[in-house]
C-alpha cells in the first residue's frame, strides 16, 4: 500500500537525501584526490595502485557487487510494497554484477585458468571478458552513455513531475539529482584523461557513484512501518559503505598476493621460457642487422607485438620448440606463461640519455599481477633482459 511507504518517495529529487548526495560526492573526490597525489608524489606506487588486480580495481568490483545487492533489495521492496515489476532496479542489478566480474575478468587470474581460445585471439588483453573484445571507440562510446544517460540525464528529467510520475509508477529508480556532481565529474576526468591510466579510477569513480544512488534510493522504497526506515540512507550509512568499499579492495590485493605467493611450483619451467623467447628475439635482431625488431617505449603483450608487427619467426623459434618437450600448443600458440597469463616484451628508453635502454621480456609470475616498473623486472615477475 502507498501509505505504508515512506512518504519521501514522492519527494523532489533535489531534496530527497541532500545530506547524503554531499558526502557522497565528498567521499568521490576524495578518492579522486588520493590517485591524484600518487601520481604527482608517488608515481611508483601509483602505477603499481592502477595495475590489474591491486587494491583499486578490487574497490571497483566490490562497489558494484554493493551496488548490485542493494539494487535486489529495491527489487523486493517495489513488488513486495507495491506490486510494481521490478525490471528497472532488478535490471541495473544485473548490469553491475555483470560489469564487477568484467573488472576481474570472470575470476580468471584469481583462479589462473586458461580463457577459451576466442577470447585469447580476439581479446586485446587475452582475458575471459567481453567488452574489450569491442574497439576502443564502441567502449568509450558505451561507458560514457551509462555515465551520463544514468547519473546525469535520467534525475535531471525525472525534476519534472509528470515524467517523475510517470517512472514511478513504471518502477524506475531515479538516481537522486545530488550525485549529479559525481558523475558530471566522473564524466569530466574521462574526457580529460590527465594520467596514465585515468581509466582505472573512472571505473572505480562510476562503481561508487553506483553504489551511493542505490543506497540512497533505496530508502524511498523503505517501508514506515520497518525500523531502518528512518537511517537508511543518511550520511553515516554511504560513507559506512564507502569505508567497506575501500576495506575490501586492501584486504582481497592482500589476499591475492598470499595465495598467489605459494604458487612458484610453474617458476623454473617461465625462466626457461622467458630465456627461449630472449633468445628469438636476439636471433631477430642478427637477422636484422643487429638492431632490435622493438622499439623505443614499446610495452606490449608479445602476442599482440606478433600481430601488429608480424615477426612469425616468433613461431619458429626456440619458444615454439619448446611444445616438443610438453609445452601446451595453445599455450605456445598465444604465448602464455605458466599461469595462462601473457608473456609482455618492453622496451624503454631515456630520451637524456642514448646509451639508457632496457629491453626485457616478462611474465607476472605466480602472483598474477605486474610487480615490475619501466626499467626493471621486479617482484616475482620472471624474465630475462635482450638488452640493457
Amino acid at each position: 500500500m502507498l501509505t505504508e511507504h515512506n512518504q519521501a518517495q514522492t519527494a523532489p529529487g533535489w531534496a530527497f537525501g541532500i545530506r547524503a548526495s554531499i558526502v557522497a560526492n565528498l567521499l568521490v573526490l576524495v578518492v579522486v584526490g588520493y590517485v591524484a597525489c600518487l601520481e604527482v608524489f608517488f608515481p611508483d606506487f601509483y602505477y603499481s595502485s592502477l595495475q590489474e588486480d591491486e587494491y583499486l580495481e578490487w574497490g571497483t568490483f566490490w562497489a558494484f557487487i554493493g551496488s548490485a545487492g542493494v539494487g535486489v533489495v529495491i527489487a523486493a521492496r517495489q513488488w513486495r510494497g507495491r506490486r510494481l515489476i521490478p525490471w528497472f532496479a532488478f535490471g541495473v542489478a544485473l548490469f553491475c554484477v555483470f560489469v564487477a566480474m568484467e573488472e576481474i575478468s570472470w575470476g580468471q587470474r584469481v583462479l589462473g585458468y586458461r580463457p577459451p581460445a576466442y577470447f585469447l585471439e580476439n581479446n586485446f588483453q587475452q582475458e575471459f571478458n567481453v567488452h574489450n573484445i569491442f574497439s576502443t571507440d564502441i567502449r568509450k562510446l558505451v561507458l560514457k552513455g551509462v555515465i551520463l544517460g544514468y547519473g546525469v540525464v535520467l534525475p535531471l528529467i525525472a525534476l519534472l513531475g509528470p515524467v517523475r510520475n510517470v517512472m514511478e509508477r513504471l518502477a524506475v529508480v531515479v538516481p537522486t539529482v545530488g550525485l549529479v556532481p559525481t558523475f558530471a565529474a566522473t564524466y569530466g576526468l574521462y574526457e580529460w584523461y590527465p594520467w596514465t591510466y585515468t581509466g582505472e579510477t573512472v571505473e572505480l569513480m562510476l562503481g561508487l557513484g553506483f553504489l551511493f544512488a542505490a543506497i540512497i534510493g533505496a530508502r524511498a522504497w523503505t517501508p514506515t512501518r520497518e525500523t531502518n526506515a528512518a537511517r537508511f540512507g543518511q550520511p553515516a550509512v554511504v560513507a559506512g559503505a564507502w569505508a567497506i568499499v575501500v576495506g575490501l579492495g586492501f584486504a582481497n590485493a592482500v589476499l591475492a598476493r598470499i595465495e598467489h605467493s605459494a604458487a612458484t611450483e610453474y617458476g623454473e619451467l617461465a625462466r626457461v621460457e622467458s630465456e627461449a623467447l630472449k633468445d628469438d628475439f636476439l636471433a631477430m635482431a642478427r637477422s636484422n642487422r643487429n638492431r632490435l625488431v622493438t622499439s623505443c617505449d614499446l610495452h606490449k603483450r608479445i602476442y599482440t607485438f606478433e600481430r601488429n608487427s608480424r615477426k612469425p619467426y616468433l613461431y619458429r623459434g626456440k619458444y615454439a620448440g619448446l611444445v616438443k618437450q610438453g609445452m601446451a600448443e595453445e599455450r605456445a600458440s598465444f604465448f602464455l606463461d605458466p599461469w595462462n597469463n601473457p608473456y609482455w616484451i618492453r622496451d624503454r628508453c631515456d630520451s637524456d640519455d642514448s646509451d639508457a635502454r632496457r629491453v626485457f621480456v616478462y611474465s607476472f609470475g605466480p602472483n598474477r599481477r605486474r610487480d615490475s616498473n619501466a626499467w626493471e623486472i621486479r617482484g616475482d615477475d620472471v624474465g630475462d633482459y635482450i638488452h640493457r
